[in-house]
């Protein structure tokens, strides 16, 4: 033996590759066990547009992937739901690329019975409805602008890193605070519980969204446990179930204040989008503006306006009081004593008194005789005649 055989595990150990020791198991569960009727539950159904069917088969402790080819599928009329009891007719088998165990499945009977999986989600469901935690009337308004929301979900998953990513591009102003759980496994409705919890007791919570990623059927299970629905119809806030399987509602989605398709729809509905809403303000802006511009616009035109019309009143309230003043100016004139000294008559005054009877002119008084044109100076000069008595 050569130096080089100390270090060549192939050669000392007789190691064989990966194919190989798949060949070699394919041969061994493909030779010992022929076909043979199974018993189990279909879940995670999936007919695909090739004619292809693929599902798992389950009981209460153990599951088996399954496919059943076109040729089969057509003749096997309609495909089976979720939850129904079979009998299936298949050869166990090994994929040799993924060095999974499966069955191939020639036949497919359907029993009457549902499996014990979908009989304990029916009844949960039924118990849930008798209590009214479906009912849209319970159902809460998410708040607009939400400043702290808290995520129950796996700190591990992809869901918590979507909602990340979504809260901070739509809502910045937003903080998240993270409660984790597990969301799948036997300890996951305990801890979910735990969880929605916890997020009853946090101060200033504006929102709750709980959920996971997608997954197959049976890893939603927890969220359709009676248990965690209830602690979730307990939370005091607006909750949002993200249960990531768009094709499949869990119990969670009917009790939760709202329903999302994935973890980042549930962000989207959970938050407004910032820059839409900058924008919105800008438009608001812009529209207030031009509104207040058309206002002043308006207001200046009705003031000139009213300052023609001011000044037109004026104007004519102004020409009737000339008009009147006119008028009375011409009577004050027609009265005035100058006017009747104009037409020939005179005024005689002595001492700043005004001789108005006969008597007034006693011989040899010297008066002012007042004409149109000037002051006279006169005497009274005694009469000739006899005067008669008064």
């Amino acid at each position: 033996m050569s130096s080089l055989s100390l270090f060549d595990p192939t050669i000392d150990l007789g190691a064989v590759t990966v194919s190989q020791l798949n060949q070699a198991v394919k041969a061994v569960v493909e030779g010992e066990l022929g076909p043979l009727w199974v018993l189990g539950e279909v879940c995670s159904f999936k007919a695909y547009s090739s004619g292809h069917w693929y599902f798992t088969l389950r009981d209460e402790a153990s599951q088996v992937r399954c496919c059943m080819w076109k040729s089969n599928a057509a003749k096997a009329g309609r495909p089976p739901m979720d939850g129904t009891r079979v009998f299936a007719l298949c050869t166990p088998s090994l994929w040799e690329e993924k060095g999974e165990f499966r069955l191939t499945v020639q036949k497919i009977l359907a029993t009457s019975e549902m499996g014990s999986a979908a009989q304990e989600f029916e009844r949960v469901k039924r118990a849930l409805a008798a209590d009214g935690l479906f009912e849209l009337s319970r159902k809460r308004p998410l708040p607009e602008f939400p400043t702290t929301i808290a995520v129950v979900t796996s700190v591990d998953g992809a869901a918590l890193r979507d909602v990340i990513t979504v809260t901070r591009s739509r809502w910045p102003l937003a903080r998240l605070l993270v409660v984790g759980t597990r969301v799948q496994g036997d300890g996951a409705p305990g801890e979910i519980v735990r969880a929605l919890g916890i997020v009853d007791r946090l101060d200033g919570v504006d929102l709750c969204i709980v959920g996971r990623g997608g997954g197959a059927r049976e890893d939603l299970a927890a969220f359709n446990d009676e248990a965690v629905c209830r602690a979730l119809a307990r939370v005091r806030v607006p909750t949002i179930s993200a249960v990531g399987h768009e094709t499949d509602v869990s119990l969670c989605d009917l009790v939760a204040d709202l329903r999302a398709a994935t973890p980042s729809a549930a962000a989207e509905l959970a938050t407004p989008d910032l820059a839409d809403l900058l924008g919105r303000l800008d438009g608001l802006a812009a529209r207030l503006a031009g509104g207040l511009t058309r206002r002043t616009r308006l207001a200046a035109e009705r003031l000139d306006r009213s300052a023609d019309r001011m000044q037109l009143a004026v104007e004519s309230i102004a020409e009737r009081r000339r008009a009147v003043l006119d008028r009375l100016a011409a009577q004050l004139d027609a009265l005035s004593p100058l006017k009747v000294l104009g037409r020939g008559y005179a005024m005689p005054t002595a001492g700043g008194r005004v001789l108005k009877r006969r008597a007034d002119f006693a011989p040899g008084l010297v008066f002012d005789l007042h004409v149109s044109d000037g002051d006279v100076r006169a005497r009274v000069v005694p009469s000739t005649e006899p005067t008669s008595p008064e």
